[in-house]
């Protein structure tokens, strides 16, 4: 159990947390995943798949099945149909081989907003005021104000060291990767990107604590066919990020745990 304090992530609903999501059928869906005879030395079907339903969720257009073939078999398609996607696969790529720090995660940024982002904010934090709307304008989030961005984002990522060098259980490993995956949104660090980020973020650190079965769960994939629900969950915290009400996350917090035991 994590006994040091953290900065920037709640704790608050870690116990509440545990008694509601089950270690042991945790730890047995995790042991029975497995990769598919469809990924190679240099093709991981599961990059494809979270790399497609994460941009899926930011509204592109990509298909899983073209991106296999896209992917996998080298059939050719338009550039703008696979470009973001062909770039957030790569940042899963690095992520699956570097440890999780500040300077890898500008890195993995770089990699996966390069087409998103102009080249001057490649792995480097806004310094405007960042809103979040809807479709048709309104505003529904307020993140973190520019001056405040470092700052939060340098407890977060002291928090993440803490906790990779501490011994966690496999509930309280599924809690902090969606704690870190929700704060990470809510400061919104980047121009763009955030949401991408973010997902991989949670992933990246599930690896880290459960090794490299963590990247076979289609977390991304659940919240594309969950994303009312999950973005629901997300607002619900507020709309401004110095009021944000973390007494409200326990509902986004278990949707992690669900990708994995609600298996289609």
């Amino acid at each position: 159990m994590l006994q040091t304090d953290l900065q920037i992530l709640s704790t608050n609903f870690l116990q509440q947390y545990k008694q509601v999501v089950s270690s042991e059928a945790l730890s047995i869906s995790i042991s029975q995943l497995e990769d598919t005879p469809l990924s190679t030395d240099n093709f991981s079907f599961h990059h494809a798949v979270a790399s497609v339903y994460s941009s899926k969720i930011e509204g592109e257009t990509i298909e899983l099945d073209s991106y296999v073939k896209h992917k996998r078999f080298h059939i050719e398609f338009q550039p703008d149909y696979t470009r973001k996607i062909d770039d957030l696969y790569l940042a899963y790529q690095f992520a699956s081989e570097n440890r999780p720090d500040k300077k890898t995660f500008a890195e993995m940024h770089t990699l996966l907003a390069k087409h998103i982002v102009s080249t001057n904010y490649l792995g480097k934090f806004r310094n405007q005021n960042m809103f979040v709307t809807t479709k048709d304008g309104r505003i529904e989030y307020v993140a973190a104000a520019p001056f405040e961005v470092t700052s939060e984002m340098d407890k977060l990522y002291a928090d993440l060291e803490i906790l990779l060098n501490s011994e966690l259980t496999i509930s309280e490993t599924f809690f902090f990767a969606s704690m870190i995956h929700l704060v990470f949104v809510k400061i919104h660090p980047w121009n763009d990107g955030n949401g991408r980020s973010g997902r991989l973020f949670e992933k990246w650190f599930l690896a880290q604590k459960l090794g490299s079965k963590a990247w076979f769960i289609q977390s991304e994939k659940y919240y594309y066919t969950q994303h009312e629900t999950y973005y629901n969950n997300i607002r619900a915290l507020g709309l401004e990020y110095p009021t944000l009400d973390y007494t409200k996350a326990l509902s986004f917090l278990l949707m992690l745990q669900k990708s994995v035991l609600e298996k289609e």
